[in-house]
């Protein structure tokens, strides 16, 4: 087994997420777990791990240890598993038995039980930076990455001389398109002169930089790695895809093709290499030579799983809508089997309840507001559901001289998760703003704005030079009541877009935010009706500087509305807006193919071609349509 010096953290700092999800219950507790994992219930998901028993009573000269050693050591997985399972049965956190049973089920793709495992193993062993690594791989891999990132910044805590530990916790930020905090934990591990743990050859780690700086639009920096990559390890596909994508974010389609037909030679009937050619090609607007592309790579790429999204948006472009509509279901079916991921539904509307019950009239009055810090940019918030044209508009107010990009920024979201920490409270977000009702706590809500503004320079999003910057991360609207308070003279330019077009496209793409809400398209709904209610209720409650821009309406006055925009901001329109798509800075969604082209009207009202799809949904979204004055066209 793999060992990596560590340092303790004590039990309890991981108490609340930790045990959160454990039940010690007598009834039935010898029934087989519902997780799958073969074990009886009371030794898997109903364990206690208060409880715990790492060791047999013989230790390691148990016949049981030995058994389980030999059948592991022969690749004899059934054996391996049994032999792990009689050991689970009287010691329920054995270490051993808990790593073979883990390995064992992710052979035979047991995903949600190797899960429940490995997450195990890194509670009862809390300190075990191997546990750590092992359990923040997995979810990785899974996608769930709010398991990952927590596996993971334990990892670093203990063995943070370890290059293992910052390649995965990379990795992680990576996946979360936190590109500045990626970098920094790739330049850690590549300056690691005697670096402990499983080793990372050096190239790996330079290709997962150049990505992350690719991620943050430094195109130069990431081109040269990627070069000087490529030129000692020419027939490495991998780093060819992920240069092939940086040349077509940074527009340049010529070099960006010749990469992805050098990958093609050299590995013929690569999926991924099919689905990066079809997407340039959709995106050149070629799209029956982008179906082809996708069946070159066989059915097992077409019909694959990131080559039925691809697909999706192929058919769509070509006014295919019946078939679209149906690769794009089966993509989301593979998505949900494969990742598990599905959108929360209890979290989410427990959290509205919360926020729509803290921010009422009243109660909001009673809380401080922070002063403008006229020695630094202030923020402008973007916001808006994924989807409705945000991308749009951060690229159209940053090609003003006095407005930056900041994109999305998590910092709202950060600050709301450790709120509760941050004030000191009993209570967490949103109760925890309630200690600021207390008089010798009045004065952090300027240590709450200034945390905002220093994380906000740090992550490169503020240029001194200009006077805003934006911050358009998604669904920040969420959290309306609290911006209020941190920015109460910040402007906020909220994006409606008729809701049946934007659920379409949420569903339609592959995207996380929002618990996952993306998952299905009923959940998209019912996800972006919670946050319609909730955004109705704010209007009514709590004074914010707000200006509402109708996508549509953008679309067919782009002057007028961008006029309007900049009279809201305060600052002089600069003819040069209009033409957002010239803005040579990357954006980083979704849309990032869409924001480069002048603009169009083709995606406004394009839920006309899925009416027979959508019916199921509309009674969700009614109220939401009727509310924004939207209507229902044939």
């Amino acid at each position: 087994m793999l060992e990596m010096k560590s340092s303790a953290i004590a039990p309890g700092e991981n108490a609340a997420m930790e045990q959160s999800d454990i039940q010690a219950e007598s009834e039935g507790g010898c029934d087989p777990c519902s997780c799958g994992s073969g074990l009886q219930r009371l030794a898997c998901c109903g364990f206690d791990l208060r409880q715990a028993q790492t060791e047999l009573p013989q230790g390691d000269v148990d016949p049981r240890v030995t058994a389980l050693d030999r059948a592991y050591g022969r690749r004899e997985l059934e054996a391996a598993r049994d032999a792990a399972a009689a050991i689970l049965t009287e010691a329920p956190g054995h270490k051993g038995a808990l790593r073979v049973l883990f390995e064992t089920l992710r052979v035979v793709e047991a995903w949600d039980a190797a899960g429940v495992v490995v997450d195990r193993l890194a509670q009862v062993h809390l300190n075990d930076p191997v546990a750590r690594m092992m359990a923040a791989q997995h979810f990785l891999s899974r996608g769930d990455l709010v398991r990952a990132q927590f596996h993971a910044r334990m990892l670093v805590r203990l063995a943070p001389e370890a290059v293992i530990s910052h390649m995965v916790m990379g990795r992680v930020f990576l996946s979360q398109h936190n590109g500045r905090a990626a970098e920094h934990h790739f330049r850690v591990a590549l300056k690691m002169t005697v670096p402990r743990g499983p080793q990372v050859p050096a190239s790996d780690i330079e290709g997962q930089l150049a990505v992350a700086l690719r991620e943050q639009g430094q195109h130069e920096e990431a081109r040269a790695i990627f070069r000087r990559l490529v030129q000692n390890d020419p027939g490495n596909t991998e780093l060819l895809l992920a240069w092939a994508r940086l040349e077509e974010l940074a527009r340049r389609f010529t070099d960006a093709t010749a990469l992805l037909e050098r990958a093609a030679f050299i590995a013929p009937g690569n999926g991924q290499v099919a689905i990066a050619r079809a997407a340039l090609l959709r995106r050149a607007r070629q799209p029956e030579q982008a179906l082809e592309a996708l069946d070159a790579g066989g059915s097992a790429v077409g019909d694959g799983f990131e080559g039925l999204l691809q697909k999706g948006q192929i058919l769509d472009s070509i006014g295919q809508y019946d078939e679209a509509f149906e690769a794009i279901s089966a993509y989301k079916a593979h998505q949900r089997d494969a990742g598990g991921q599905s959108y929360k539904a209890e979290q989410a509307q427990r959290l509205v309840l919360e926020l729509g019950d803290f921010f009422n009239s009243g109660r909001s009055a009673l809380l401080p507001r922070a002063a403008v810090r006229k020695d630094h940019p202030q923020p402008i918030f973007i916001v808006g559901f994924p989807r409705s044209g945000t991308t749009l508009v951060e690229q159209t107010l940053s090609s003003h001289p006095q407005i930056a990009a900041g994109d999305e920024l998590p910092i709202i979201g950060h600050l709301a998760e450790r709120m509760q920490h941050l004030l000191g409270s009993v209570f967490s977000y949103p109760k925890a703003l309630s200690e600021m009702w207390l008089g010798d706590r009045v004065g952090q809500i300027e240590s709450l704005r200034d945390l905002y503004l220093n994380e906000a320079a740090r992550l490169g999003a503020v240029d001194p030079a200009r006077r805003w910057f934006t911050d358009k991360m998604p669904l920040n609207e969420t959290h309306l009541g609290l911006i209020s308070i941190l920015f109460p003279a910040s402007p906020v330019i909220h994006l409606v877009r008729h809701p049946l077009d934007v659920v379409l496209s949420v569903f339609s793409n592959s995207l996380t935010h929002g618990f996952h809400c993306a998952s299905t398209l009923e959940s998209a709904a019912r996800h972006y009706a919670l946050i319609a209610d909730l955004i109705a209720h704010y209007r009514e409650a709590i004074p914010t500087n707000y200006h509402a821009v109708r996508y549509e309406e953008l679309v067919a006055e782009q002057e007028r509305e961008v006029r309007a925009m900049f009279a809201f901001i305060g600052e002089p329109f600069d003819m040069e807006t209009l033409a957002f798509h010239e803005n040579a800075r990357p954006a980083r969604t979704a849309s990032y193919a869409q924001v480069t082209e002048p603009l169009y009207a083709r995606s406004v009202a394009r839920y006309r071609n899925y009416l027979r799809h959508l019916d199921p949904v509309i009674p969700i979204l009614m109220p939401a349509i009727e509310r924004l004055g939207y209507e229902i066209e044939p």
